[in-house]
């Protein structure tokens, strides 16, 4: 299981505007900022996203690498796939797969794929086999 991935990001206020919007219809917020000059020497500036207490998504500034990342999204059915995709095209993504399912990762497998403002991959992706059953 990931903890947490950091991304370095060319220019970070676009960015956390960005992701801000983007991740919002998964539940995903803006949740805090870390003073890098209180850890370590040379630990950077970062702005993280996350919910209920947990902080997955840390953006930092620095040089870009693009395509080096690919980052998966879990969204809790096709219709928060549909929005979040929705919500970041129109934050300014590009398209790079819009939503749909994907047989070929198997039955069940929802998703919809953009770039973020650094050309970093995205997906927005329900795997219906993951979800856990509703307690009732």
């Amino acid at each position: 299981m990931i903890d947490h991935v950091f991304l370095t990001v060319s220019d970070v206020e676009r960015s956390v505007a960005f992701y801000e919007e983007a991740l919002r219809p998964l539940g995903l917020v803006h949740a805090i900022d870390f003073d890098g000059s209180t850890g370590p020497e040379g630990h950077p500036d970062l702005k993280g996203f996350g919910r209920d207490g947990r902080f997955v998504l840390w953006l930092r500034d620095g040089v870009v690498e693009g395509r080096a990342a690919h980052v998966g999204f879990v969204a809790e059915g096709q219709e928060a796939v549909d929005a979040a995709y929705a919500a970041a095209m129109a934050a300014g993504a590009t398209d790079n797969g819009g939503p749909s399912e994907r047989l070929y990762y198997g039955p069940g497998y929802y998703a919809a794929n953009v770039l973020d403002p650094d050309g970093y991959s995205l997906e927005f992706v329900y795997k219906a086999w993951q979800q856990a059953p509703v307690a009732g």
